[in-house]
């Protein structure tokens, strides 16, 4: 009836919680109420002489024996195998005395038993003492037809259809009955004992995805959080960059040449303007969620790589800037993604490198795009100095499966280049 897995080793190991409070309450009221119900089931049985026989003992015994078969079902779940075997005994005392209440008494033994098969918290010691209970009341059985079978001899069988022998069709009654009696409580304590199992697993799997769920959230909140800090880095610390170094011309050439200066003082009006709109439009979208949020249209991507190589022109670098293959459409993280490669990798030769001369090149190769930055400054690993610059541009190529290399060039002055993998994007299909 049951598969083999049952009793596997990990099934074995676990324990079935204790009972809660209130269960413990629970049984309280069911012990003291079914050892009511018995004493009052035995009244009724001595008052149709039921149990009247001449060596009968007196009422008080018979009160004692119907509470102490019954009583200890008021602490079944605490302590199910001493309740067990302590009501076992007590039945079969009972009935030895021949003083036994023999319609509660029995449904509290099948209770007991009940109980320790669905509560037992060892499992083969509770299985044990179940079969050792069930072998008792058997032989307890097979001695009592033995030792009064002359007894059941003598006996007149009025009615008896005669079909089948009168005193084997006794016997047989006797064991079929018990054999079903004790074989359904036997494996309903089990299946009770494995429903509890699968709804504790089924919790322990419920708690294990919540707290996945909780730790996916706070990754979720961390991650977010260290894209804000690049969007915040990349788009402060180069406008505000190159704003520094327009000011310092401004400075400069505010005396000598001042049409230099008006120039310097209205690319630094531009790159603010600039910085403002790139920040509200971050922060708009940060502040959207579920289905209203949408990529801006004006989003930064790689066709605005043109304008930073502008803006470092108009900061007093000399740049080159080409674009190799044909153009195709990309997505637009990876577009996005380019754009802010090459503004962080021109923001710091800006702030660290001293160059004066800057090359910027793009390629479209056949399945993926390189974004290709080098200066000819003095090559200080400006990526070592604690900043967040080559760590953002790092954390940006891994999420596309790319590939950076940053570092200072053989001949002089550094180098950033990155490569991202990428697919077409066709006509009508969702970037």
């Amino acid at each position: 009836m049951f598969s083999s897995h049952v009793f596997a080793p990990h099934v074995e190991e676990w324990r079935r919680p204790g009972p809660t409070a209130r269960q413990r309450r629970a049984d309280l009221w069911i012990g003291f109420g079914v050892a009511g119900v018995a004493v009052l089931n035995l009244y009724t049985a001595r008052s149709f002489g039921m149990l009247h026989t001449e060596d009968a003992p007196g009422v008080a015994e018979q009160i004692a024996w119907s509470v102490c078969t019954t009583l200890p079902l008021a602490w079944r779940r605490r302590w199910p195998e001493a309740v067990a075997v302590i009501m076992s005994l007590v039945y079969i005392g009972g009935q030895v005395r021949g003083v036994q209440e023999q319609q509660v008494a029995s449904y509290a033994l099948y209770a007991a038993i009940y109980t320790l098969g669905a509560w037992g918290p060892v499992r083969h010691r509770a299985r044990t003492l179940r079969l050792v209970i069930i072998a008792a009341m058997f032989t307890w059985l097979t001695v009592a037809l033995a030792t009064s079978w002359d007894e059941i001899v003598g006996e007149s069988f009025d009615g008896a259809s005669g079909e089948l022998p009168v005193l084997w069709s006794l016997v047989f009654n006797q064991y079929f009955v018990n054999a079903i009696f004790f074989g359904s409580v036997y494996l309903v304590g089990d299946y009770a004992w494995q429903a509890a199992r699968r709804l504790d697993t089924v919790q322990s799997q419920a708690a294990e995805l919540r707290a996945a769920q909780a730790a996916s959230a706070e990754r979720a909140v961390v991650d977010e959080r260290v894209r804000i800090a690049r969007e915040l880095h990349d788009v402060v610390a180069h406008h505000v960059s190159v704003m520094g170094i327009q000011a310092s011309a401004c400075r400069r050439a505010l005396d000598k040449d001042p049409a230099r200066a008006r120039t310097a003082l209205t690319a630094i009006e531009q790159g603010a303007r600039t910085a403002v709109d790139e920040l509200r439009r971050m922060l708009g979208a940060l502040r959207s969620t579920g289905s209203d949020f949408a990529p801006d249209a004006a989003a930064a991507g790689i066709d605005r790589i043109p304008q930073i190589a502008e803006n470092a022109r108009e900061a007093g670098l000399t740049v080159h800037f080409a674009v190799f293959g044909d153009e195709v459409p990309l997505p637009d993280s990876v577009s996005q993604t380019a754009y802010r490669i090459a503004q962080e990798a021109v923001t710091n030769t800006l702030k660290h490198a001293r160059a004066t001369t800057l090359d910027i090149r793009i390629r479209y190769l056949n399945d993926s795009l390189e974004v290709d930055v080098s200066d000819d400054g003095h090559g200080q690993v400006f990526g070592n100095s604690g900043g967040m610059g080559v760590i953002g541009m790092r954390e940006r190529v891994a999420v596309h499966d790319g590939a950076l290399e940053v570092g200072p060039r053989s001949g002089g002055g550094y180098r950033v280049r990155a490569r991202l993998p990428h697919h077409l994007v066709m006509a009508g299909e969702s970037k």
